[in-house]
């Protein structure tokens, strides 16, 4: 095996730099808490597990042996640009379960504790930081890994090379479109139990305070919310982790019908 990859050590170099921009973008593996010397062993890994299966394959469609050096550097770009697509899309999917602890955050009063999150990389409210982890836990449940590697990077480098990207970019730039689409759409639907809860929780208490003017509701308002939804994350939370797998399941289905469409 190792002397198959010494002989063609390009195709093994593209199928490498693919894998490496991937794991550089993908949720979990990309964030700065896993050593970069574990990113690159892995990335190597998946590029040793895959390049039986696809380096004649490669070496015969791209006609690697009679390429020119330039024409080789832009290859390596693209095959970063499509790792890079890949990893990205499932981030942007992944945003989707902090962003859905943020929009309850403000109704409950918690919008001031946002702090930095290690996972996300960014400043993220306290239950946007709990939904993000419970969705990193939900994604290695489900073998969310596996799926990664197997159906976005070993399926992609089976059907997808930088061409038939470009001649496939406005079905790309769909599937990117309507990942941020359904970033918000899941977001909402993921905190409106808890959201809608909360607004007809501060209706309830907006129209005591007019009722019975003695009794402070501005130093009230704000535990009754606070009990209010984390009691309702208590109740739901097994709905939740259910609504995290399936939309975790939809992003992998829609890079595959990504792949069968550009092939």
């Amino acid at each position: 095996m190792i002397n198959e990859i010494l002989g063609s050590a390009p195709v093994f170099l593209l199928i490498a730099v693919r894998a490496i921009a991937l794991v550089e973008t993908a949720p979990i593996l990309s964030s700065e808490s896993i050593p970069q010397i574990a990113k690159i062993a892995l990335a190597g890994f998946a590029a040793f597990s895959v390049f039986p299966t696809a380096g004649e394959a490669w070496q015969a469609a791209s006609g690697i042996e009679t390429v020119s050096t330039l024409n080789f550097l832009l290859m390596l770009v693209g095959e970063g640009i499509i790792g890079i697509t890949t990893g990205f899309f499932m981030t942007i999917i992944f945003a989707a379960f902090s962003t859905a602890g943020q929009f309850f955050s403000l109704q409950m009063g918690w919008s001031a504790s946002e702090t930095f999150d290690p996972l996300a990389q960014v400043e993220n409210p306290i239950l946007g930081q709990f939904f993000n982890l419970a969705a990193m836990l939900t994604f290695l449940a489900v073998d969310g890994l596996y799926n990664l590697f197997l159906g976005g990077f070993w399926r992609s480098v089976q059907s997808l090379s930088m061409a038939e990207l470009i001649a496939g970019r406005e079905n790309v730039v769909k599937m990117m479109a309507g990942g941020l689409t359904r970033l918000f759409f899941d977001a909402i639907m993921i905190s409106m139990p808890i959201l809608g809860t909360l607004f007809l929780t501060t209706l309830a208490t907006g129209l005591i305070s007019k009722a019975a003017p003695q009794i402070n509701m501005m130093s009230e308002g704000f535990p009754i919310s606070t009990a209010v939804a984390f009691i309702l994350i208590l109740a739901v939370t097994p709905f939740l982790i259910e609504g995290f797998a399936r939309v975790i399941n939809a992003a992998f289905e829609t890079m595959q019908d990504l792949y069968i469409q550009i092939s």
